[in-house]
């Protein structure tokens, strides 16, 4: 019985010992596949303006968009939109603002109207971004000069804004201060995104 105790409990005994190994080899593996798809990106982001930005923000979808470039432009596509949208948001909420100065109330009213057409831009490129009838990435290709001209278009729409509300006397210290918090962010984001997509327009066949 006591011999039968001791089998047990060393048998017991290697079997935790082969669990932590085992788990230890998995955590190790995972970790450096981890770290081969943050450099990707990081690798890729040399591309764009706004570096750090373009790590940070895509950093979060590491195991989406492991070494894949049209992930990789997909992600950075549905962040800027997922900004765009917060930002117009915003905007239209200080454009409901009914203590405005008038020529505050207009200089918004411009920049919601802007910040709207730059959510469809970004909206329309991103389903475009997706796979057509089962096509796969052959399909986005094709489309990839419609992408970069509405990225374009969108990131012109967010630069009216700001000189909108910068410009002359129209908009107050707190209305500037509020309105480019939000745009100058996605405006970044944009400008990356667009940078991301350029480069994968130029590395396609």
């Amino acid at each position: 019985m006591m011999g039968g105790r001791l089998w047990n409990s060393a048998a017991s005994a290697t079997l935790v010992s082969v669990l932590i190994v085992f788990g230890f080899c998995i955590s190790s593996c995972f970790t450096d596949a981890t770290r081969i798809h943050a450099d990707f990106i990081v690798t890729s982001c040399q591309a764009t303006t706004f570096r750090c930005l373009c790590v940070d923000s895509l950093s979060p979808y590491a195991s989406v968009i492991r070494d894949s470039p049209m992930e990789l432009a997909r992600s950075a596509l549905s962040v800027t939109l997922s900004g765009a949208r917060s930002a117009a948001a915003a905007v239209s909420k200080l454009a409901a603002d009914g203590t405005l100065a008038p020529r505050e109330a207009a200089a918004v009213k411009d920049c919601m109207s802007t910040t709207g057409d730059s959510v469809d831009e970004l909206q329309r490129s991103l389903e475009a971004m997706g796979y057509p009838k089962g096509r796969g990435e052959a399909a986005v290709g094709l489309r990839l000069d419609d992408i970069q001209t509405w990225v374009s278009a969108a990131l012109t729409d967010e630069d009216t804004c700001m000189d909108g509300i910068g410009g002359g006397r129209s908009t107050g210290g707190v209305v500037k201060v509020a309105i480019r918090r939000q745009i100058v962010n996605v405006a970044q984001l944009t400008s990356n995104a667009l940078a991301l997509i350029n480069a994968l327009n130029s590395a396609s066949p």
